[in-house]
């Protein structure tokens, strides 16, 4: 009995994540409520120990040792509509057509430290969130075979050392250590041949899904390298540079029989379900519990930012981030066992190319101090998608290009307490979703698929910062 299935790749949204930390997509977008008044304009500002994020040279320019904690609250909002699917083999597939696909809240906090040895050495540690968010569809949903469900974490721990050369040129390095957990839900069409149905004696499209549970998890190393130089006493600029991280995710996959023509007893099966007799067995390769991994490379990005001192109330800053996410041109999906593909052919992998090109954000941003103890903050950015199109979007990363609208402000009590607070409303183009059907060359089964999507964000930020004067 020649039995054909086709499945897309459980992994399929692991392989995407790591390109969130430093662009749009699932990007959390700012590690500093500082910062993020200015929609993230002021990295050449080095006001506090965040500055270990933006430009690790920012540490040489503080003025006494401090602690700094942040917490963002980012309120996501992607609602999906217009949904249509089919299957492989032809016909539509049945379900939810629209909904919201996103957490109300998701909180981020990140912590910094910075430590004076001389007037010319200082040592940092921080510890922040890159990214975290999460995707889901309701498992009735038309688009389930191509991806259900995405959620990813990141947490970062990077030690830093600052060097002030001399008054005018500070530089910093940092190493960075990242932990990344990710998991996802997927849906298959296990009768993308006709097979079952053929077995059947009957038409069994709708009714053969199966679906999987993934979950994987892997620690990446990198670097960070900054320079900061005082023109003159009014203007500063800096250069920040953040390496690539190479990830390893390593998982395990849990297949679980959904649809009637897998699940009930079939007497040409000897009683048994088509799952527990075919599908299920190492034979055909999709058994209940298998291992999963994929490798990724992370892009490395590129900042240019400055400062300028316009009076003694009011300052401005700019900055402008290259990221080089063309490096995300493939991927492979390695399961650990091999699959029957259909036609005589076998595969234990999916190869993708998401075909992503380099992108740029570009900040302004402003500073007044209002009074002695209050500074009123307000920024602007475009932040560009890596996707390029609708062909080439995922329906868990409906994302496109992006406006920030910042304010902010900053409230000194005494000489050793700070305070912060910052809201954003990010503006994120309406997107759609166009996929193909898969060309059945590996493991994949998923029909053609669209959908429309509306996508924005709020960001609300509170920080307090201590100086040990």
């Amino acid at each position: 009995m020649n039995i054909r299935y086709k499945h897309l790749p459980l992994l399929l949204g692991i392989a995407f994540f790591p390109t969130l930390a430093q662009a749009s997509g699932y990007h959390f977008g700012t590690q500093s409520v500082t910062s993020q008044g200015t929609a993230n304009a002021a990295a050449a500002e080095a006001a506090d120990a965040s500055t270990i994020f933006y430009n690790p040279a920012g540490l040489a320019k503080l003025e006494s040792s401090e602690v700094t904690a942040a917490i963002n609250l980012v309120a996501p909002y992607i609602k999906y509509s217009d949904a249509q699917a089919g299957y492989r083999r032809g016909g539509s597939v049945r379900g939810e057509t629209s909904g919201k696909i996103t957490d109300d809240v998701v909180p981020a906090p990140h912590v910094y430290g910075a430590y004076k040895l001389n007037d010319d050495l200082t040592l940092g540690l921080g510890m922040y969130v890159p990214f975290g968010s999460s995707t889901e569809y309701s498992k009735d949903s038309v688009l389930r075979h191509h991806l259900n469900q995405l959620g990813l974490t990141s947490i970062a721990i990077e030690p830093v050392v600052a060097y002030k050369l001399n008054d005018k040129h500070a530089f910093g390095v940092g190493a960075i250590a990242q932990y990344s957990t990710a998991e996802l839900r997927k849906y298959a069409d296990w009768d993308a041949s006709g097979t079952l149905s053929a077995l059947a004696g009957a038409n069994m499209t709708g009714l053969a899904d199966g679906h999987a549970e993934v979950k994987g998890k892997d620690w990446g190393f990198g670097y960070h390298l900054g320079w900061l130089w005082d023109v003159n006493d009014r203007t500063r600029i800096g250069v920040n540079y953040r390496s690539k991280v190479s990830h390893k995710l390593e998982g395990a996959a849990n297949w679980y029989a959904d649809g009637l023509a897998v699940t009930s007893p079939n007497p040409r099966l000897g009683g048994l379900s088509a799952y527990d007799a075919l599908i299920g067995t190492a034979a055909y390769g999709y058994v209940p519990h298998e291992k999963a991994s994929v490798k990724i490379v992370t892009p490395e990005s590129l900042s240019v930012h400055g400062m300028y001192k316009a009076s003694d109330k009011l300052d401005l800053f700019g900055d402008v981030t290259w990221t080089r996410h063309s490096r995300f041109n493939r991927a492979e999906l390695i399961f650990e066992n091999t699959k029957n593909i259909g036609g005589g052919n076998q595969s234990d992998r999916t190869i993708i190319t998401p075909n992503w090109r380099n992108t740029y954000k570009v900040a302004l941003g402003g500073a007044y101090q209002y009074s002695e103890p209050l500074q009123l903050r307000a920024g602007i950015a475009f932040d560009q998608s890596p996707v390029r199109g609708a062909q080439s979007r995922l329906n868990t990363l409906p994302d496109g290009n992006r406006i920030w609208y910042s304010i902010g402000a900053k409230y000194q009590y005494r000489k050793n307490h700070v305070f912060d607070v910052a809201y954003s409303h990010i503006h994120i183009n309406d997107t759609t979703f166009s996929a193909a059907a898969s060309t059945g060359d590996n493991v994949d089964s998923k029909g053609p698929a669209s959908a429309k999507f509306k996508n924005y964000a709020n960001l609300f930020g509170l920080q307090y910062s201590y100086k040990f004067r």
